[in-house]
């Protein structure tokens, strides 16, 4: 029979063997056997008989066991179990709902990290919603998408949020707070309203709860680098390397984590590794590249800064980054010229004040550069979250108006984070 892949499996026969990614799936030979024989007639229904007649080899065997191993199948299944459906004295059927291939799709699409794959990527599991309303996958991947969209400065965060939100309560209506959609909460707490102790007290559960998760400990290390717990930090980022080395986020993350640290060597070696390893992760070039400056290696950090806007145009951060490093460069007119792109392109779309003040402020226009970061915490960048141990907000802490501007940015997030929260209680979730 063809290899068939549905939800998060692939199986293929002979010899028949069932895979989740990378990893196979441990059954009973004569489990696996019962299921290649659904596998092979797909959306078919198998009656006893024949059951017993492909799967045991015309060996007599009660119904019972059929049963019991059939049930086994589905338990190992997990979320795609319930796909394996009974009807008495007619069979058992390997139905697999027509979101699943929208799903996989969207899946595919959205771990490009652009904002054309994400869109595209929130069409597919729009069309698998409609297709199966109560295909919990289907709002799951609405959430991440919206969740990038907003935390990487593509779309505009507040927008970005709400729907995110209202997805997210879809789908945990669906299938309840599981490890994965807490530790999502939890990141969004930190990047869209800055509720620190909450995020980390949430991630901290869902380690506890699901110890693989890699995810899980890069954001937590992000929280505690944003509370200026740093050893904390590295610490976890240290953990999370025991648990999965290969994890694609899992040295930006050190990256960055050093480089808040102050740690300029330390970071451009581990960002090297981190580009070496995993060459078309947008964040890791661009955390790599900020290494690369603040370690007065400007030409190699714009040679990384151009490779990472080739790879993700719609960052436009990223670009207000790489004009600043111009900038410091003595480039002054090329970074100009990526100032008044960034300003015909606000016209039109979202574009990340945090990443323009950085440029103003290279190109030596303070004025305007606070001006950006004011509008910033108006529109709620994401990329505030690092305000307090970002180095390149440096050239801004000296001015007495900095230390009012980051407490603003804190009480607005605290107070708008509440007046969220209770309009999504009260709003039954939007269908998107």
């Amino acid at each position: 029979m063809p290899t068939i892949t549905f939800g998060a499996y692939t199986f293929a026969s002979p010899p028949p063997r069932l895979m989740r990614g990378d990893v196979e799936v441990r059954l009973r030979p004569q489990a696996l056997k019962a299921f290649a024989v659904l596998a092979t007639h797909r959306g078919e229904y198998v009656g006893h008989d024949r059951m017993i007649a492909e799967a045991w080899g015309g060996n007599v065997v009660s119904r019972h066991t059929v049963d019991v191993t059939i049930g086994e199948v589905r338990r190992t299944l997990g979320e795609c179990g319930s796909w394996i459906a009974q009807r008495p004295k007619v069979g058992y059927c390997l139905d697999v709902p027509r979101s699943d291939e929208q799903i996989r799709r969207g899946q595919l699409l959205s771990n490009l990290r652009t904002r054309p794959g994400l869109e595209k990527a929130l069409d597919c599991f729009t069309q698998a919603a409609a297709d199966d309303p109560t295909d919990v996958r289907a709002f799951e991947g609405q959430s991440v998408c919206y969740l990038r969209l907003g935390t990487q400065g593509m779309r505009a965060p507040r927008e970005m949020y709400e729907r995110f939100l209202s997805a997210q309560s879809r789908a945990e209506a669906l299938g309840g707070l599981t490890p994965p959609l807490r530790c999502d909460r939890a990141f969004a707490w930190h990047l869209f309203e800055h509720r620190l102790s909450d995020a980390a007290d949430a991630l901290g559960q869902v380690i506890d709860e699901d110890p693989t998760l890699g995810s899980a400990y890069l954001r937590l290390a992000m929280v505690y680098a944003t509370m200026g717990r740093m050893d904390e930090a590295l610490d976890t980022v240290q953990r999370a390397y025991s648990i999965d080395p290969l994890w694609p986020l899992l040295p930006a993350t050190d990256t960055c984590v050093r480089f808040w640290r102050r740690e300029f060597d330390e970071a451009v070696a581990v960002g090297a590794q981190a580009v070496e390893l995993h060459p078309f992760l947008q964040l890791g070039r661009a955390f790599y590249a900020q290494a690369l400056e603040f370690s007065g290696r400007l030409d190699e950090a714009l040679a990384q800064y151009a490779i990472g806007i080739v790879m993700s145009p719609d960052l436009s951060w990223l670009r207000a980054f790489q004009g600043g490093c111009l900038a410091r460069s003595g480039r002054a007119d090329e970074a100009r010229a990526i100032l008044e792109q960034l300003e015909q392109l606000r016209s039109v779309e979202y574009v990340d004040a945090y990443g323009m003040a950085v440029l103003r402020e290279a190109l030596g226009q303070h004025e305007a550069a606070f001006a950006e970061l004011e509008r910033a915490v108006a529109e709620q960048s994401t990329l505030l979250f690092s305000i307090d141990i970002d180095p390149k907000m440096d050239g801004f802490r000296a001015d007495p108006r900095f230390a009012a501007l980051r407490d603003s940015y804190v009480c607005r997030e605290a107070a708008g984070s509440k007046r969220l929260i209770c309009a999504q209680t009260v709003a039954a979730p939007a269908a998107f």
